[in-house]
């Protein structure tokens, strides 16, 4: 694991700012002489959430559009379509007019519904994705698991492949996936253990069901706090300090290769349709932005331990592309865990994750200007 320096640790206001590799806060400005969409809105906004009420995202996006209406002095009523991981949602806003007045409101940047087969649009090329915050995954085992550090794992693992067991929240969620992008690029096999639901994955590591925990640094650190479980590693792009010293240790201290993913985790966007009005979509993404940097925002996500991490504009469009490429590979990696209709990357037009940096931006693509 080596020794960590100390500039290399984040501590709990330094997590929440963001890190400096392009997550720190952004600021948007509106070219002088750019007109305004006159009168927008002049009725209410209505965001459709694509997963069901009370649940993480649906909870974020709620939360999102309060500030953005107390912001703005705007009405903004929230519903919620679940089904097909996003699919029903998606489909229902993509049917309606680019006014502005229906927005989506998801998480992960809806990679999941074109690599499932859900829906054909690409993702880039049909929506503006303003993003405001990541909750990162972790591994976490009880105190006095003799796995002491992610390498303990992953040597156990290669001596016997498939028989070091994980919790996750849900065969092809997105704990699920996120397990098995760790594995993948630490080239080990695990055997992944399905539970309803993140709290239930983590309280049967800590009640030995499992030998390794999955879920949310959220879902793991009050665990960490109380020191009854131990944090293996966690996808974020810094090492986490809590405050009594405690360190939650990021992936990239023992994948390299991970590093230019992170922070890999559940995403919380707005989403709008790509031929709205210019001058509208940046309206929106004003307001956005202002609600992802409010106090009451920013205090709700710490509360929960999620990196804020605002994207907007082409860096949303680049993220979205390479987190549906990265899902992409996994799900064709481990088809017979995931099931259902998985597409290949030849058919959906993506790179290799490695390749994915070449190969951005793809032929055709057009920043929303």
């Amino acid at each position: 694991m080596g020794t960590k320096k100390t500039d290399q640790l984040l501590d709990r206001r330094d997590f929440l700012k963001g890190t400096a590799a392009g997550l720190a806060t952004l600021s948007i400005t509106i070219p002088a002489g750019q007109a305004l969409a006159a009168g927008y809105p002049e009725r209410p906004i209505t965001v459709v959430v694509m997963y069901g009420a009370g649940g993480g995202t649906d909870t974020i996006i709620r939360k999102l559009a309060s500030e953005m209406a107390a912001a703005k002095g705007w009405r903004i009523n929230v519903a919620n379509k679940p089904g097909a991981v996003g699919g029903v949602a998606t489909k229902f806003v993509a049917s309606k007019p680019a006014d502005g007045y229906m927005i989506l409101g998801g998480a992960n940047y809806n990679k999941f519904v074109r690599v499932m087969g859900h829906v054909a649009e690409n993702p880039w090329e049909n929506w503006v994705f303003m993003q405001a915050a990541t909750a990162n995954a972790a591994w976490s085992v009880p105190i006095d698991s003799p796995f002491k550090t992610f390498k303990d794992v992953v040597e156990a693992a290669n001596v016997k492949p498939g028989g070091i067991s994980i919790s996750t929240s849900g065969t092809g969620g997105l704990w699920h996936e996120l397990a098995l992008i760790v594995g993948s690029f630490a080239n080990i096999k695990l055997k992944y253990v399905p539970y309803k639901g993140g709290k239930a994955a983590s309280l049967a590591g800590l009640q030995g069901e499992v030998d390794i925990a999955g879920g949310g640094v959220h879902e793991h650190v009050d665990l960490v706090r109380a020191g009854k479980f131990r944090c293996l590693q966690q996808t974020s792009s810094e090492d986490i300090k809590l405050e009594n010293g405690e360190v939650m240790p990021t992936v990239a201290n023992f994948l390299p290769d991970i590093k230019p993913f992170l922070p890999i985790g559940g995403t919380y966007n707005m989403i709008m349709k790509r031929d709205t009005p210019a001058d509208i979509i940046k309206t929106v993404e004003a307001a956005f932005i202002e609600a992802a940097n409010s106090p009451g925002f920013t205090e709700m996500i710490g509360k929960k331990f999620f990196q804020k991490d605002i994207r907007t504009g082409e860096a949303a469009d680049k993220r979205a592309a390479q987190l549906e490429t990265v899902t992409c590979d996994t799900f064709n990696k481990f088809k017979d865990q995931i099931g259902g209709n998985v597409q290949s990357a030849e058919a959906l037009g993506l790179p290799t994750p490695a390749g994915f940096e070449e190969w951005w931006p793809p032929k055709g693509y057009k920043p929303v200007t």
